[in-house]
């Protein structure tokens, strides 16, 4: 495993005047790499032939490292060209699921932006699970058989999958009866369907919380929030009651998009405590926490009470909207995420912190 003193390694190597942002093309790329040059660092992107046309044609990326797969970013020829850009990778969602967590923590000898650590309790079902009940924030119900389901559950599935595959059942009988139906149309394989994880489906409104946690500031911010639309649930529930018995269309949860929303303003005081908490959790699961971007996915319900289902230990794909209410409120201008970790790098550069923002 990459220890992170070989990390510090390589970054005292780094010319630190000279640093370069880097990450793989594809998620949240666009606004990482724009936050990159808005602060001043280049920004490089490693990114799969035949994929680069947005990467140019925006002109976000000042080098465009061209790979037959994402996976090639641990061969040793893109991690020395990393290094020598004097590199800082921030990982996304994209990056956990084509390299894997387990050639993140082993073999990628590059800094990362974030505790690399972490992204392994985001994709373990287990893990992610255990790190919410200890930060105390309330979690749905996990049913440990389908044999247990007498309620309404949503049956997810590992890695970062963008939703896909995830379904709504209400009896084991109707649990088996979708499964089939999901390895009919390519969504899961038998191995998926071993570790598959059901939940209580919670009745409320989604909300994805956007939360910074400073290393620099000593602080956890909530920037912005957002709901996804997902085909073709969004799409099925516009038509009347009979038109969707009649068409007969199993639902589906993946991700096309996503539109930014507020909460009440009396609600951030729940969020705010709720991401303190998940970020004590994270420092006593593995040093040193949180560090940067991550996200809550959670359900309010009626009685104006969070649910939290999901955990994103790095930036999530809910930030690519263009405007992030409280980042505005905090820094007086229209701030991404991407610019967001782009000054945070800066500041630790200038503060001489900058290997407590990598791992």
């Amino acid at each position: 495993m990459v220890s992170r003193e070989e990390v510090w390694e390589v970054l005292e190597e780094y010319d630190v005047e000279d640093l370069s942002i880097a990450t793989l093309g594809s998620h949240t790329a666009l606004h990482i790499l724009r936050g990159a040059k808005e602060e001043g660092f280049r920004s490089v992107v490693v990114c799969e032939e035949g994929r680069t046309a947005p990467y140019e044609r925006l002109g976000v990326a000042d080098e465009i490292i061209v790979v037959e797969s994402f996976e090639e970013v641990v061969d040793e020829e893109v991690q020395e060209r990393l290094r020598e850009l004097n590199a800082i990778v921030v990982p996304h969602g994209s990056f956990v699921a084509y390299v894997g967590v387990d050639r993140i923590e082993e073999e990628l000898y590059v800094p990362i932006f974030g505790n690399r650590w972490l992204l392994r309790w985001e994709s373990e079902r287990e893990l992610e699970r255990e790190l919410l009940e200890r930060a105390g924030v309330k979690v749905p119900r996990v049913f440990e058989s389908p044999e247990e389901i007498d309620r309404p559950v949503i049956v997810k599935f590992p890695g970062a999958r963008g939703g896909r595959g995830y379904f709504i059942c209400s009896s084991p009988e109707e649990f088996e009866e979708k499964v089939e139906k999901m390895i009919e149309r390519g969504y899961l394989d038998e191995e998926d369907v071993e570790r598959a994880h059901i939940e209580e489906y919670v009745v409320g409104t989604n909300f994805c919380v956007h939360y910074f946690r400073s290393v620099v500031e000593d602080t956890v911010e909530v920037l912005g929030m957002d709901r996804r639309y997902e085909t073709n649930i969004d799409g099925l529930v516009r038509m009347p009651a009979r038109d969707q018995l009649e068409v007969d269309l199993e639902p589906s949860f993946v991700i096309s998009g996503n539109v930014p929303v507020v909460v009440r303003e009396s609600l951030l005081v729940q969020l705010y405590e709720m991401g303190d908490r998940v970020v004590e959790a994270s420092e006593e699961i593995r040093e040193p926490g949180l560090i940067g971007p991550f996200c809550l996915q959670t359900l309010c319900t009626e009685d104006l009470e969070f649910y939290v289902f999901e955990l994103s230990a790095r930036i999530d794909g809910g930030t690519n909207v263009t405007f992030l209410p409280y980042a505005f409120l905090k820094f007086g201008e229209v701030f991404t995420m991407g610019r967001r970790i782009a000054r945070e790098i800066r500041e630790a550069r200038e503060r001489g912190v900058l290997r407590e923002v990598v791992t």
